[in-house]
């Protein structure tokens, strides 16, 4: 089957495509794509909030899995429906791809906000108290495992303090993260050859400067905890009415094709 042929070729053309049969949006291959993407999109959510909100799931496994599961399916299952369409969309059914567009695309930006809070390997998030006591513990790790002195356990503490993340407004907040991205990456780089230059193994070298890149990342995280949970509940309020839309069209759009009598292999 060529798919890229049929594609390709202008709308007004496709009729005359000999793909066209099963590849338009009622065809065989085209309304199966609707109906697998369809069912993968509310496979994903239904599942991942049933996990996340019915208690008697709370146990069945880890939720960052189960959030990884979500993002596949409705990564997927989207891209399914653009195959369904055939990439031509109009009237109420453009609303939903555009609600689903929407959907996927602040998907990633929330998965970008749940990765930046901090958590348990359950999904459960960790408070400030319990990340101090981590930072804490790693730091008598660095001084007591590798013989750091203080000046130097002051150097990585400053880098890297609260207070360079005040008064962060919530706009600048990601493009602080990405600056730290690349602050951390250009710190650890200069760190590995002091480090060489200090006589450190080579073994030892990388572990080090992994378990100094760990607390600068864990004390940015202290550090913006409080914005990036306000940035994710925002995120939130965005994220659910452009998918409330999207399904409610979507179940539109399925009763309607059955009302007309359009059917599958069925």
């Amino acid at each position: 089957m060529d798919g890229y042929s049929y594609y390709s070729t202008s709308i007004v053309e496709r009729f005359f495509h000999n793909q066209h049969n099963a590849l338009k949006p009622s065809g065989t291959w085209g309304h199966g794509y609707g109906i697998i993407g369809s069912a993968m999109m509310i496979l994903g959510v239904s599942s991942y909030m049933i996990r996340k909100r019915v208690r008697k799931f709370h146990n069945a496994g880890y939720l960052k899995h189960w959030l990884e599961f979500h993002i596949f399916l409705c990564t997927t299952g989207p891209l399914l429906i653009l195959y369904h369409t055939s990439f031509k969309f109009g009237g109420i059914v453009a609303v939903s791809f555009w609600s689903m567009t929407a959907v996927v695309l602040s998907g990633f930006i929330g998965r970008f906000l749940y990765i930046q809070i901090p958590r348990t390997i359950r999904g459960n998030e960790i408070d400030v108290k319990q990340l101090e006591m981590e930072n804490e513990s790693l730091a008598a790790e660095l001084k007591s495992n590798y013989g750091l002195d203080e000046s130097f356990m002051t150097r990585i503490s400053n880098y890297a303090a609260r207070e360079n993340y005040r008064n962060i407004s919530p706009g600048m907040s990601i493009l602080i993260v990405l600056r730290d991205y690349f602050r951390i990456w250009m710190f650890t780089s200069r760190l590995k050859t002091e480090l060489k230059k200090a006589g450190f193994a080579a073994s030892q070298k990388k572990e080090l400067a992994g378990k100094i890149k760990q607390q600068l990342i864990l004390k940015r995280r202290i550090g913006m905890l409080h914005i990036m949970q306000k940035l994710f509940r925002y995120w939130h309020i965005i994220h659910l009415p452009f998918a409330i839309v999207m399904f409610v069209i979507m179940f539109i759009h399925i009763v309607v094709t059955i009302i007309f009598g359009y059917r599958w292999i069925f």
